[in-house]
């Protein structure tokens, strides 16, 4: 079993207009609402690979008990903390080919509440093979608390997959106990060093012998529409996709970490496991929905993945 940690869940509230008023009534017709944040992306995908998944995190109020309709109304089973305050709603207005955000800051938690969890993360991934942490943390909780449930982790003998950024990453890493794989951009490395990363073999090469990595197994830096630059212990992978039609790419970095943690739940081999990841990030691009993928397409993508490992 997997189990997918989202700190910080939403309800994404999209509201497509044809014109967007300023200081005036706009009417809406079309109204989607999901259940958000990239831990809940990374669970949903799982699932749809047919793998065995937990979503966890805190949730509270109404919004909260829609977060938990929502999964249980796509079979993907949760058990969530219960807190205090509500959880946050994410609003995406869409207008004439642009999109305005107005994104609730969450709720915060006390310091009992973040305890609580802690306890509560221990327990459920006793039965797991594969913890996945992603997205950002709730106000409340300190920068260093990701650290705590890597450190938990290790104790209990767990492979941990961080996908986060600022200085939660920071935290992450320089920690005494470093999590098995990390999945940053280029532009998430360049704000963790403090120098511009550029998308090139030489100087990611570099970039990822910082000190800073040491000790973590895998690191998958994700370049979009090129595909991915990896390392795995000492060896170097350039992973090239085909050019596909993007119809949604919001959350194809969180099916990217679905596809890897299933592959390597899975044991399988190198390549293998950077196709599959790279495969469900295609798969949940060409989607308008976000956090889905078509598994009838699944095998056709893959075929089309290359992996290059670089000397």
């Amino acid at each position: 079993m997997i189990v997918a940690v989202t700190m910080n869940p939403s309800v994404d509230i999209s509201y497509s207009l044809n014109r967007f008023e300023l200081d005036d009534v706009n009417r809406v017709e079309t109204v989607r609402k999901t259940a958000g944040g990239k831990g809940l992306n990374v669970a949903r995908v799982i699932s749809q690979m047919k793998e065995d998944v937990m979503s966890t995190g805190v949730v509270g109020g109404t919004v909260g008990d829609y977060i938990v309709q929502q999964l249980n109304e796509s079979n993907v089973r949760n058990d969530f903390l219960r807190i205090e305050n509500d959880s946050r709603n994410c609003i995406a207005i869409l207008h004439a080919g642009m999109q305005t955000e107005i994104l609730e800051s969450g709720p915060t938690l006390s310091e009992q509440e973040g305890k609580a969890f802690l306890e509560k993360f221990e327990g459920l991934i006793i039965p797991s093979s594969l913890v996945t942490i992603s997205g950002s943390l709730p106000k409340g909780l300190p920068t260093d608390y990701y650290c705590e449930m890597v450190e938990i982790s290790h104790k209990k003998g767990k492979r941990v997959i961080v996908d986060t950024s600022g200085e939660s990453l920071k935290q992450v890493l320089m920690h005494e106990k470093k999590p098995f794989a990390i999945k940053p951009n280029t532009a998430e490395l360049s704000q963790l060093l403090g120098f511009e990363v550029e998308a090139e073999i030489m100087d990611l090469k570099q970039t990822l012998n910082h000190k800073i990595f040491a000790g973590v197994e895998w690191i998958v830096v994700s370049m979009g529409s090129r595909g991915a630059f990896v390392k795995h212990g000492a060896d170097y992978y350039r992973v090239m996709i085909p050019e596909i039609n993007a119809v949604n790419p919001v959350g194809s970095g969180d099916a990217t970490v679905a596809g890897f943690a299933v592959a390597l739940n899975r044991n399988q081999t190198v390549d293998n496991v950077l196709k599959t990841a790279m495969t469900t990030g295609m798969l949940n691009t060409i989607e308008a929905r976000t956090g889905y993928i078509n598994k009838d397409k699944f095998k056709q993508f893959f075929n089309f993945v290359k992996v290059e490992k670089l000397y």
